[in-house]
């Protein structure tokens, strides 16, 4: 089931993979990227978390709580980064066709996707190390958040550049799209073929956009009350309201698999084709004991092969 956190990102990395159409998209490695991310988020922050709530205080000592903070707000960047990577690898396939298989080859691809998890977590060294503010616990909302060390703290300047300015230059990219989009359907309407692209291609293309788009603003949803909350209320006047910006957070790694299987019908058919693999491998094995066949397998090829060669006698 799709709803678990883990089990939900760990089904669609491996749908993905195993789903030979999309494993060979680009835009499938930045998504991978999503999933990766998310994955790690469910599988490290949401179990310390639940041990918070449950004993309502941290009791697993500071070095963890500063690792919370550290795979928390680092995986937030990636997540925020890979949709940044997304949605320009949108754009440059609407604007640049002819340019695009230059620009996205497997090399520069790579490159990106290291890019991205090096920044997203090299942003977070220096409040590591405790050079530029710390990670520990805020005994406000028992939470392990980034704290002010001699005065400063660098959230503002993470709020802006981490997550600020890529929610700008996804807003403006998806504007470019719409506008790119809206004028080649009104010049080259009724034609089979746009800028090289196939009808089908192009309509796939636009529902992948969609549905990146869809993911965009859902972050935003999930992330947006939790920033403002850390920058606005940075003296915890409304506790409250930062535990509903936690749990809003939270709930980002959750709704993605969800988005994938209600709105693209490329994914649905993924993580159908995984169901069906798995269907189709049996665990056990039939075994003949005491012949020369011993450990052939009915669900083998050759048995299947052999089968078929020998007449049945009546």
């Amino acid at each position: 089931m799709l709803v678990g956190s883990p089990e939900g990102n760990l089904i669609t990395t491996v749908a993905l993979v195993m789903h030979p159409k999309l494993r060979g998209h680009v835009t499938t490695m930045f998504v991978l990227s999503l999933c990766v991310s998310d994955l790690l988020f469910c599988s490290i922050n949401l179990p310390l978390t639940a041990s918070r709530y449950i004993n309502e205080e941290w009791v697993l000592g500071p070095r963890l709580c500063q690792m919370f903070a550290f795979v928390f707000y680092g995986n937030e960047a990636v997540s925020l980064l890979s949709m940044v990577a997304i949605t320009i690898n949108r754009y440059t396939l609407i604007a640049y066709y002819d340019m695009y298989s230059q620009i996205y080859t497997t090399t520069k691809i790579w490159i990106q996707l290291f890019t991205i998890w090096l920044v997203s977590f090299g942003l977070m060294v220096p409040s590591l190390l405790e050079v530029w503010g710390k990670l520990g616990l805020d005994q406000n909302t028992f939470s392990c958040t980034i704290l002010p060390k001699d005065g400063r703290s660098p959230k503002k300047y993470l709020f802006v550049f981490g997550f600020a300015l890529p929610c700008v230059v996804i807003i403006v990219s998806y504007s470019c799209i719409y506008w790119r989009v809206r004028e080649s359907k009104r010049k080259l309407e009724g034609r089979s073929k746009l800028s090289g692209q196939t009808a089908k291609e192009k309509e796939e293309d636009s529902r992948l956009t969609t549905l990146m788009l869809t993911i965009f603003l859902c972050f935003l949803a999930c992330f947006l009350p939790l920033m403002i909350m850390n920058v606005a209320d940075d003296g915890i006047r409304f506790p409250w309201f930062h535990i509903i910006a936690s749990i809003l957070a939270w709930a980002s790694s959750v709704i993605n698999p969800l988005i994938y299987a209600a709105t693209n019908r490329q994914y649905r058919a993924a993580y159908g084709n995984l169901l069906k693999i798995c269907r189709n491998n049996p665990v056990t094995k039939r075994t003949t004991w005491g012949s020369r066949t011993v450990g052939q397998s009915s669900n083998s090829p050759h048995y299947v092969e052999k089968r078929k060669d020998k007449p049945t006698k009546l």
